[in-house]
């Protein structure tokens, strides 16, 4: 099977104006200059991390998959990040995935963070998105999902290949961030991507990014600090696979079953 080239986009976020917001996101990825296969956007990318759903809510079919369409078309990659969502009369923190040919997939974020309220405002997910794309499985997540191995947990049959986390991820908890991250890629040997965004938000939170490629071992590929940046780098498929034939972890681990405990609102 081929590589995967991968890019992701570590920017401050212009708080509530998703306009602004999508043309700073075009800005960023007119930077990659070379052919990839996946953009990463933060979570939230249009907004900032916000609680005002009622007034930021897009439809489902609305300007920014719209934009995030022509985006994957015209770069023939896949555009993924969240965004604030009504669909039926309730909001989510829906990711988005969508491919160059327009098909879209979702997945809302499960884990909601209870001390900012989220938990009162969005509809909280209860189904995993794996993707199959071109060779590689991928299991996007968001945020707050960073902290629960369990929902994180790669299955031992058809294992994903890479992890990803789309965050606003305040400075408060940087140690956090960067220690799970590194502990997800090496408990499911899995190439292992954070992206989160910069400065700070219309709460007054600052950002430190510290936006992160690391490979199965836990090692990092990329580490970007605080500066506004897009970022691409190659993750190779031999390494993927040598390393999980000498060190076949995933065939040891205990089995389970991922169950909703707390029902979607």
């Amino acid at each position: 099977m081929s590589d995967l080239t991968v890019s992701f986009v570590q920017a401050a976020l212009h708080w509530h104006d998703p306009a602004a917001n999508r043309q700073e996101m075009s800005r960023h990825i007119d930077e990659i200059s070379i052919p990839t296969d996946l953009i990463v956007l933060p979570e939230m990318f249009t907004t900032g991390f916000s609680m005002e759903a009622a007034a930021l809510a897009e439809p489902m079919h609305g300007p920014t998959l719209e934009w995030m369409q022509l985006v994957a078309e015209a770069r023939d990659a896949v555009v993924t990040g969240s965004l604030i969502v009504e669909d039926e009369g309730r909001y989510y923190n829906r990711l988005l995935w969508v491919r160059p040919d327009g098909a879209v997939s979702f997945y809302n974020k499960r884990h909601l963070f209870t001390m900012a309220g989220e938990h009162h405002v969005y509809t909280a997910g209860t189904q995993r998105l794996l993707e199959e794309w071109r060779g590689w499985r991928i299991c996007p997540l968001v945020c707050y999902d960073l902290r629960f191995p369990v929902w994180s947990r790669n299955p031992q049959e058809q294992p994903y290949d890479l992890l990803l986390y789309t965050a606003n991820w305040p400075a408060a908890r940087r140690t956090a961030w960067v220690t799970l991250l590194r502990a997800r890629a090496i408990e499911n040997l899995a190439y292992t991507m954070g992206v989160n965004c910069v400065g700070v938000d219309g709460n007054g939170l600052a950002y430190t990014g510290d936006s992160a490629l690391l490979d199965m071992r836990g090692e990092y590929l990329v580490e970007v600090g605080n500066q506004e940046t897009s970022i691409t780098r190659t993750l190779r498929r031999d390494e993927l696979t040598a390393f999980r034939e000498r060190f076949p972890a995933l065939e040891d681990g205990d089995a389970f079953e991922l169950r909703s405990l707390v029902p979607s609102r």
